[in-house]
């Protein structure tokens, strides 16, 4: 489970930071699927990029939490 991270003294929920990597992961590979033309073969572009960035959301949080998990093994 992701706990508070602690940024400079501020706790903050690690979903709002999941979600931040997730959204500046989604930046450029949003402009590259619209380079790509992509979207002409989209119904709804904003339904997709909604599901873009949940995937992408899951993907973060679960890198995270494995990295965390075999860095508290290899430091254990």
């Amino acid at each position: 489970m992701i706990d508070d991270i602690n940024l400079f003294g501020v706790f903050v929920n690690g979903a709002l930071v999941t979600a931040a990597l997730a959204l500046l992961v989604q930046m450029p590979l949003r402009r590259a699927l619209m380079a790509a033309r992509v979207y002409r073969f989209v119904w709804h572009s904003g339904l997709f990029d909604i599901a873009l960035f949940v995937v992408l959301w899951g993907a973060v949080g679960v890198l995270i939490s494995s990295s965390s998990a075999i860095l508290g093994v290899l430091l254990a």
